[in-house]
Formats: C-alpha cells, structure tokens, sequence
C-alpha cells in the first residue's frame, strides 16, 4: 500500500485524523495504540489484497511436514511416541521462525520504497511502525499456524493432553513468532534491501532451527552441540509445546523432564527477554535510518 493511501485512511477514522497539523493528538499510550492500530491494518490490508503472501507462507512447512513425515520419519524411530507427534511441534515452531523473517523483508521494502521516510514525517510514535508490523505478523500467524495444525491432523498427528492446554501452546509458539520478528526486523533496517536481509537472516535462523529439537532428540547430536540444542529459545518453546501436547509418559520418553510450569516460564523469559532487547535495538536503528 502507498503511503499516500495510508495517509487517506488515516485522515477518514477520528481516532486518526490527528495527523493534521491542526487536530488535537493523543498522548502516551493512547498515541502509541492509536498509530499502532493503523499501522496493523495497513499490513492486514496488504495481505488482504496480496494472498499470496499467505500462500507462500504455508508451502515451505506443508513440504517440510511431507518430507519429514513420509521420506525421513521412517529412518527416525522414537521410543514411546509417534514420529509424527514428535515432528508436528517442531513445524510449528519452525513455521513462526521463518515467518518472522517476513518482517525484517518487509521492513527493508518500506525502507527501499520511501515509506519509512514518510512515517518519519509524521507526528507518529517511532515503535509504531515497528510495533505495528510485528502484531500484524502475529496476527499472519495465528492463520498459518490454523492451517499447519489441520495439515498435521491429516498426516496422524494428535493432542494427548487436552484442548486447552495446546491452545496454550499455540499462545507460546505466537509469542516466539513475535520476539522473533523483533530479532529480523532490526536485521530488515539494517541492510535495507529485501535480498541482503534474506541472505543475512539465514545464517542465523539455521543454528536456531537445525541446530535445536525440532526434527531429532538433541541426545542423537555430538556432546558438544546438546546443549545449545537442547536449551536455545527455539528447543525450549518446542519443548514447552510437546509437553502441553504430551502425557507424562510420553514427555519423559523423549527425555523432557522439566514440569509444565518450569518451561512455561523458562519460554516466557526468552520471549520477553528477545522481545525487549531487540525491541529496543531495532526502535533505536528505526530513529536514525534515513
């Protein structure tokens, strides 16, 4: 969307329209929600307009679960739980992983484009633009990660421990997605180009997802890799997902042994954790971009 659009809309909503020189504007928090809320519907609109976008989002993982659960999950038994339970958590958790990297390329595209210049124009709050992309990102997220888990339910993947505790460990794998797209958003206006964002995100985002418990028991990898596999923000979300997913039996089968409660708050720590330190960073880069 041009930011000349962007503009238009802003100037037809009253809580918006504040733009104007002339019009009183809200402050603090009331300023901070309300040019969050447009920046959020601005990117919902371009998804909306762009499908593709969504659509493309969802074949990388819907090829990764067919390949994992029907060329290498033979070659990967597990004791006490099927593959594919075993598999199905680690997809997701890849999935907003990689969504993430969306935001950091769809940043350098505004900043390619002019449009960050425009927003910095305006009388807006400078974590807007970046907040707003972000919970635009988790919104993208709550739709592929519908689409990923009715994909599994067709390849023989089932919740052992209730509803609404993987309800909750859809929430966990959403705030994962969000303090990632902190982590490539500051990538995205560093490099300022599309291409140059990709590439530079890749070599992070291999040790986080290759490198982790989403596909093998970290206890199959050489000594001196188990531990970052096993306790990396990736493999702990993982983990917290398997074992609101997992009965007792099955957490311990695959050798999760922590309590419920112990890696919900060891997963809420990295979330806030990332979300914060990288929030800050990128709010800082975005006020010196020219």
């Amino acid at each position: 969307m041009s930011a000349t659009h962007l503009a238009t809309s802003r100037t037809t909503s009253p809580s918006t329209s504040a733009l104007h020189p002339g019009a009183a504007r809200p402050n603090g928090g009331a300023r901070l929600f309300s040019d969050t809320a447009t920046i959020v519907q601005r990117n919902l609109i371009t998804i909306r307009r762009v499908p593709q976008l969504l659509v493309f989002a969802t074949i990388q993982p819907i090829i990764f679960v067919l390949m994992f659960r029907y060329v290498f999950g033979g070659a990967i038994p597990l004791d006490g739980v099927s593959y594919v339970d075993y598999l199905m958590p680690g997809i997701f958790a890849q999935t907003v992983a990689f969504g993430a990297i969306g935001t950091g390329i769809g940043l350098s595209e505004d900043l390619a484009k002019g449009l960050i210049d425009r927003f910095r124009s305006l009388p807006m709050a400078p974590s807007a633009v970046l907040l707003g992309r972000t919970v635009a990102d988790v919104v993208r997220n709550v739709f592929v990660q519908v689409l990923m888990v009715a994909v599994g339910f067709l390849v023989g993947f089932r919740i052992h421990a209730g509803v609404p505790k993987f309800v909750l460990a859809i929430g966990v794998l959403l705030g994962l997605g969000f303090a990632l797209s902190w982590l490539f958003g500051l990538i995205g206006l560093i490099m300022k180009n599309a291409e140059t964002t990709q590439a530079a995100a890749f070599p992070i985002m291999a040790p986080l997802v290759f490198a982790s418990n989403a596909f093998v028991n970290p206890a199959t990898m050489p000594s001196w890799l188990q531990g970052w596999a096993r306790n990396q923000p990736l493999s702990v979300a993982i983990s917290t997902v398997r074992r609101l997913t997992f009965t007792d039996a099955q957490a311990a089968a695959v050798g999760i042994t922590q309590s419920t409660t112990r890696l919900l708050v060891t997963s809420s720590l990295w979330i806030v954790g990332l979300s914060m330190f990288f929030g800050v960073l990128a709010v800082h880069r975005y006020r010196q971009v020219a």
